[in-house]
C-alpha cells in the first residue's frame, strides 16, 4: 500500500468495526467488486455515512471523490491523507478529473456518487452527473453500480448495500451510457423498495 494512504490503512479496521457493530449492515454482491486492477464504484447517495459503509464492504483501498468543502481544517487534512480526491462541484473540475484518471491508470479503485450530493428529495434518484461514465470511457474501466437502501439506525439492521454486476462503458456514447448507468441503479432501487 502506498505510504500516502497510511491513514486509510490505520482507520479502516476501526471504521469497519464501528459500522458492523453500530449499524449491522447487510452487504450483498461484494464478489462483483473487481478484485485487482482498475474499477469504479458508482451508486446512490443517502447519507454522510455512505463512504464508511462502502469502505467497510471490500478489502481493497478505495479512492473516494469528495466535495472540496470537506477539505477544511484538521478534518480536511485527514481525509486528504486518506487518498481522497477533492472535487469542486461549482464547475467542471479538470484537476479532479485528471487525478481520478491517473488513479485508474495506476489500477486503483475509485468511488463516485454520480448524483453529486446526498439525495434529500422524494425522488428515487437524482440525475447522474457524467464523471463516472467519463472516467470509465477514457480509461477502459468497468463500473460496478451499487445501491444503498434504508436508513442508518443504530443497532437496527436497517441499512443494506448491494453491489451489482460490472458494466462496460462506450466512450463515444456518454449521454446514453450515463442514462444506462442511472437506470440500472434506479431500477434496482425500485425493486428493493
Amino acid at each position: 500500500m502506498k505510504k500516502r494512504y497510511i491513514l486509510y490503512k490505520i482507520a479502516k479496521p476501526i471504521i469497519k468495526s464501528y459500522i458492523k457493530i453500530i449499524y449491522r449492515p447487510q452487504i450483498e454482491g461484494k464478489e462483483n467488486i473487481i478484485k485487482n486492477g482498475r474499477c469504479i464504484l458508482a451508486g446512490n447517495h443517502t447519507s454522510n455515512l455512505d463512504a464508511l459503509l462502502i469502505m467497510s464492504s471490500t478489502k481493497r483501498t478505495i479512492r473516494f471523490l469528495a466535495k472540496k468543502e470537506l477539505y477544511k481544517g484538521i478534518f480536511g487534512k485527514l481525509i486528504q491523507s486518506a487518498g481522497t480526491i477533492p472535487v469542486d462541484r461549482s464547475k467542471k473540475d479538470p484537476k479532479a478529473k485528471e487525478e481520478a484518471i491517473k488513479a485508474l491508470e495506476k489500477e486503483e479503485l475509485i468511488c463516485i456518487f454520480p448524483e453529486g450530493t446526498i439525495n434529500r428529495t422524494h425522488e428515487v434518484i437524482m440525475p447522474f452527473k457524467y464523471g463516472a461514465v467519463s472516467f470509465a470511457g477514457k480509461t477502459n474501466t468497468k463500473i460496478v453500480p451499487f445501491i444503498i437502501i434504508g436508513k442508518y439506525k443504530p443497532f437496527k439492521k436497517s441499512i443494506k448495500i448491494k453491489f451489482l454486476k460490472p458494466v462496460e462503458i462506450k466512450e463515444k456514447e456518454l449521454e446514453e451510457e450515463n442514462k444506462k448507468l442511472m437506470n440500472i441503479v434506479k431500477e434496482e432501487l425500485e425493486k428493493n423498495e
